[in-house]
């Protein structure tokens, strides 16, 4: 578990860092091209490869990448047609941020359907039933297991499901065993 644990700690450092230098690099190329150009959509695989990491740092990258594709237009000198670079890093803000939500979504929804199937599959190996034929001897009633060995049913269905058991004579048995007893024994229930 402990190195389960390093190793998820060492492929998140890994993510990060690729987020970053990637943030980095889309940044760089931004700053040197026309402000003009829609540069702030690439921030998006940022976002994509921040939703291996945990639900904070996709938050995280998404706040980053909308604050690069913002701080490089309030950094850039105006352009004749301002209005196309305002839509172009309000688009990119867009993406950015229905990427991160419908990611993160996502990722909720694959945990809720991992969390159920983990449950299930506890439950199943909880739940213990009997079936198919089982190999009986016609005299002693003693059961044939897996290994070929014979052993009493009592003992076979213990093992093999959540039935307990407590003995008890019926009726016939008693007046076959004990012909003396006098009468027929009475039932439990009635």
């Amino acid at each position: 578990m402990e190195r389960n644990a390093v190793g998820n700690s060492r492929a998140n450092l890994m993510i990060w860092g690729l987020c970053i230098v990637l943030a980095a690099g889309i940044l760089s190329v931004d700053l040197m091209i026309p402000l003009g150009i829609a540069m702030g959509v690439p921030y998006v695989a940022v976002v994509l490869i921040s939703l291996w990491l945990p639900r904070k740092a996709t938050i995280f990258m998404a706040i980053l990448c909308s604050v690069l594709t913002i701080g490089v237009y309030l950094y850039k000198p105006s352009v004749p047609e301002l209005w196309k670079a305002l839509c172009n890093r309000s688009l990119a803000v867009f993406a950015i941020w229905v990427t991160a939500s419908l990611g993160l979504q996502r990722k909720k929804a694959e945990e809720a359907r991992e969390t159920a199937l983990r449950e299930r599959e506890k439950v199943l190996e909880d739940l213990r039933i009997l079936r198919g034929l089982l190999p009986i001897c016609a005299s002693c009633k003693k059961i044939r297991n897996e290994q070929s060995d014979w052993i009493q049913m009592e003992v076979y269905i213990r093992d093999h499901s959540e039935a307990e058991f407590s003995h008890g004579i019926c009726p016939d048995c008693v007046q076959k065993l004990y012909p003396g007893y006098g009468g027929k024994a009475e039932r439990p229930d009635g």
